[in-house]
């Protein structure tokens, strides 16, 4: 069948419906998946977006035409997903589209937790199954049983903090009418927090703003009401729940880097001397307070494929990326949007400190530019350029490019999905010296 290539992407399948994702392609994916991985039952779940139950009809359809059951755990956000997935030891299927608009869908595969099929490990034999049409005959045809694991999920996040210690902080939480408005309340029923739910129900329409808290307008809502309540914290989801976004005590928001660091520092107390693995992109914070601490920071590359793989490997403790995903080992190495935001209800009620306070110090010290992207018709050569203009720096290819000053040090790597290039700057010396140096840097990749 001719699909276009370009849906098969780095760690998903994703694309605008109907046009590049459709029933018909659903259900080559499903045979695909089977085939490939061979399966003899696959645990499938969805998000709320409109294209999601015919998706899911097919997607099973195929799965089950291939010989294979479906244990269709509904409606969930792709936390409660990975839960299934490593309670039943099984592989899965998520039919979302994470934080892209709400023409998109997708699928999120696993082959078994904590490793999830990837560009170069499973998506790119999938295109060439579905492109072929090639599978073989099955013996049997599969079954659909549902499953509810929501009380499990419920009970399990839970037991990862000391709910006793939780004060009852006021706390705002804006969930985007995506996946976790209704498994937080569940969780939080538990809590003596004061809850204030913006968007709370799952509506594939999307009625009050975007699904990616990443881009300002989407959480310039929560950010003014944290500060109108005079709540403790606020607290973001993308659609699917995998990432997380905090607004401190003043109504700003809190960078990646910054809450890695926050959370690590904390994780090392239940845990000392672990690793902590951080993605090349983030501050220097991440590294020095986890060394601080005690703790062994780990770079790894941009990615959850890379990150759950590495943090498997090293049995690394907690892994945070600048873009808001956070991964546990005990979660299975897997991220979750909803465990940040307890183990920071706990960290707040237990020390009995303010978001800013942690912070400032923070901020005093390292000034970083935030993520900034370039459209850039041959990104191959501006790399070289950066590394021939930056070459007295340290460098190192990792993931893209990262040159490294005394005082300052940067990131530029491609975007795996769009022309683009992603630029991550920061200063140790100044917020001047952050802005010249990013403002220079820009200046070559955008000539």
């Amino acid at each position: 069948m001719q699909v276009n290539p370009s849906i098969f992407k780095a760690y998903d399948i994703r694309g605008i419906y109907p046009t590049d994702l459709n029933e018909p392609v659903a259900y080559l994916i499903g045979r695909a998946f089977v085939t490939f991985l061979g399966a003899e039952q696959v645990v499938v779940g969805r998000d709320m977006r409109t294209s999601g139950p015919s998706l899911f009809a097919e997607v099973t359809r195929g799965i089950t035409d291939q010989g294979a059951d479906v244990v269709d755990i509904g409606m969930v956000s792709t936390d409660q997903y990975y839960y299934a997935c490593t309670q039943l030891g099984l592989p899965g299927m998520m039919v979302t589209a994470s934080h892209n608009p709400k023409a998109y869908n997708g699928f999120k595969m696993v082959k078994q937790m904590p490793y999830l099929l990837s560009g170069d490990a499973g998506i790119q034999d999938l295109r060439r199954l579905v492109e072929s049409e090639e599978f073989p005959t099955a013996s049997r045809k599969g079954s659909i049983t549902a499953h509810d694991f929501q009380e499990q999920f419920v009970n399990e996040v839970l037991s990862l903090i000391d709910v006793s210690a939780i004060k009852p902080l006021k706390v705002v939480v804006d969930t985007g009418n995506g996946m976790v408005g209704p498994i937080l309340q569940e969780v939080y029923k538990h809590l003596p927090v004061q809850l204030i739910g913006l968007y709370l129900d799952p509506d594939g329409t999307l009625p009050n703003h975007g699904l990616d808290p990443l881009q300002p307008e989407n959480r310039a809502e929560l950010q003014q009401r944290v500060k109108d309540e005079g709540a403790a914290i606020g607290f973001a989801f993308d659609g699917d729940g995998d990432r997380f976004f905090a607004i401190d005590d003043r109504g700003d928001f809190i960078s990646g880097d910054f809450l890695t660091a926050i959370m690590g520092q904390y994780l090392l107390e239940k845990h000392p001397g672990a690793k902590v693995l951080y993605d090349v992109r983030a501050s220097w914070a991440v590294p020095d307070l986890i060394k601080a601490d005690g703790g062994i920071p780990l770079m790894e590359r941009v990615g959850h494929a890379f990150i759950k793989r590495r943090m498997a490997n090293e049995d690394a403790v907690f892994a945070g990326e600048v873009t808001g995903h956070y991964y546990f080992k005990s979660f299975n190495y897997a991220d979750s949007g909803i465990i940040p935001s307890l183990y920071i209800l706990e960290m707040l009620s237990k020390r009995g400190v303010q978001m800013s306070d942690l912070l400032k110090t923070l901020e005093a010290k390292y000034f970083i530019s935030g993520e900034i992207n370039s459209t850039v018709a041959d990104p191959k050569a501006k790399m070289q350029e950066l590394a021939a203009r930056y070459s007295d720096a340290e460098q190192h290819t990792m993931d893209g490019i990262s040159v490294n000053y005394p005082t300052w040090h940067f990131n530029v790597r491609a975007s795996n999905t769009e022309p683009l290039m992603r630029l991550n700057l920061e200063s140790i010396a100044s917020h001047e010296e952050m802005e010249q140096r990013r403002d220079e840097v820009l200046a070559i990749i955008r000539s």
